[in-house]
């Protein structure tokens, strides 16, 4: 399926971004603070949308 070499190729990609991701995001640590302090409240009111509308297409369609 992989030869052993896209295998390696892979494995090692996949650790190269992993400590990208994590060296990106502690060095913008100090803006994240700045500019996403009410982050929580929109994921919450995402959360409480889709539950509202989940329960409200249960009911109609069990009527």
């Amino acid at each position: 399926m992989f030869s052993k070499g896209q295998v390696v190729f892979g494995i090692l990609f996949a650790i190269a971004f992993v400590i990208f991701i994590v060296w990106s995001y502690r060095k913008d640590l100090k803006l994240h603070k700045i500019y996403y302090k009410k982050v929580w409240v929109v994921g919450l009111t995402i959360i409480i949308v889709i539950a509202i509308f989940g329960a409200l297409t249960h009911f109609l369609h069990n009527k």
